[in-house]
């Protein structure tokens, strides 16, 4: 699933409209409607933002379970800012420096490797039945 398919999806779920995004985040809801349509890349801040709006982790915009993958690291607690500056502050600098382009490939491979991980666990599921 795509980055704007599932930010719609969890939106949709949570019976917010692209308005209440924009009052929760301070995106504009044409921006909303970009990123929900495959046609702009959020950034991580903008992807936290996001996040944030819909009260859900960080991760659950790249991993559909409800539950955080074994290998993930713990979550940090949204209101601790020192903890995730710590944390995130790294990966963020990082990602910020990234062009758009560069930025559109690392959430293609994400994307791919999120497809292979499903595929691996329904051959798994389909063993067992």
């Amino acid at each position: 699933m795509l980055i704007g398919e599932t930010l719609r999806a969890l939106r949709e779920s949570k019976n917010f409209s692209q308005g209440e995004i924009e009052k929760r985040t301070g995106l504009l809801r044409c921006y909303t409607s970009r990123v929900e349509n495959g046609h702009t890349v959020p950034s991580v801040e903008t992807l936290e933002k996001y996040a944030h709006a819909l009260e859900i982790p960080l991760y659950r915009l790249f991993y559909e379970d409800e539950k955080p993958p074994r290998d993930a690291a713990p979550p940090i607690a949204l209101d601790d800012s020192t903890a995730a500056i710590e944390e995130l502050g790294p990966l963020a600098n990082a990602l910020r420096r990234l062009t758009d382009k560069d930025r559109r490939l690392l959430l293609v491979v994400a994307n791919q490797m999120t497809k292979k991980r499903e595929r691996r666990g329904r051959g798994k599921r389909d063993k067992k039945k």
